[in-house]
């Protein structure tokens, strides 16, 4: 009984903080844990027929039939490929870029100027893929992409960009990295803006240059955030940008062997089969990869360094 008139005084004292909470627990909840129900669908042949819940009993028990469609198909190797070796890409440029980036706009004396740099590198991250896609169409365009007619202006003959796979890996690099880089970058300059100034102001007074007050000071101070979201990132290392590999590479056929990747192939076999319980079971595969990829990166950080581990 006392415990319970002990919790419940806590509860009083932090019911602002609570209140604050509420609406992101009740997201969480509605559209995060809920859904996990619909996993079961991963093993079922799923077929319509009346509601929802109604449609899920009704449904033949398959097993592991659905998970088949990802595993023999001639594609599995390509698209498993292409998912893992592009977040890898991703996840490491960004880390480097970011973090270079948002160390550059800390040091930038000019406060209005480093707000208008933030602004202008975060506003990409707020464009839909949709009309990234028609941006990247008018530098690529085979008829009246800027690329092509500076190409042909300077002699060289223009390029059917949208048939050439060779530079399809470089061409995605950049527009997730021009898409993202802001963002990643404004989340490590507020920790960096966090750093009490008097260490610098004592690394100065020791003679510490700039450069040797980064390595020193900023970095490590900056590891324990950049450990977490790279931990964050690796779990979802086997989901790709939907929009960036569907609408930046117009869905072209051509491109297919080296931006096609799981979540562009659920989504054409799904268009081509309806079968909703492969789609759910290829879902269900990413995110059990991605909890165990977490556990085990969570793991080998633990036995270096326990403070920047997520648990």
């Amino acid at each position: 009984m006392k415990a319970l008139r002990r919790h419940l005084k806590d509860v009083n004292r932090n019911r602002a903080l609570l209140l604050m909470v509420l609406p992101a627990t009740v997201w969480f909840i509605c559209f995060s844990y809920l859904p996990m129900l619909g996993t079961i669908i991963s093993f079922k042949e799923y077929r319509f027929s009346g509601n929802f819940l109604s449609s899920i009993i009704n449904s033949k028990w398959v097993g592991f039939d659905n998970f088949k469609f990802l595993f023999r198909t001639d594609d599995a190797y390509i698209i498993t490929r292409n998912t893992i070796l592009y977040n890898a890409v991703f996840i490491f440029i960004g880390l480097v870029l970011a973090v270079a980036m948002a160390i550059v706009l800390s040091e930038i004396a000019n406060k209005r100027l480093a707000k208008w740099y933030q602004t202008g590198m975060f506003l990409p991250y707020f464009l839909s893929w949709v009309i990234v896609g028609y941006f990247v169409y008018s530098f690529l365009s085979f008829d009246r992409g800027m690329v092509n007619r500076i190409a042909t202006a300077f002699g060289a003959d223009p390029v059917q960009w949208y048939s050439e796979p060779a530079y399809w890996p470089l061409i995605l690099v950049l527009v997730f990295t021009w898409k993202s880089l802001g963002y990643n970058s404004v989340i490590y300059l507020a920790a960096i803006m966090g750093i009490d100034k008097s260490l610098y102001e004592a690394a100065m007074i020791d003679g510490a240059n700039k450069w040797q007050q980064i390595r020193n000071i900023t970095i490590p101070m900056l590891t324990p955030l950049m450990t977490i979201l790279t931990l964050l990132a690796i779990g979802r290392i086997f989901y790709a940008d939907f929009g960036l590999f569907y609408q930046v590479t117009r869905d072209s056929g051509t491109l297919y062997s080296v931006t096609n990747v799981i979540d562009t192939y659920v989504y054409r076999g799904l268009k081509t089969t309806g079968e909703i319980g492969m789609s759910t079971a290829a879902g269900l595969y990413q995110s059990l990869v991605g909890f165990v990829l977490v556990i085990t990166s969570n793991y080998i950080v633990r036995k270096f360094n326990k403070d920047n581990a997520l648990f």
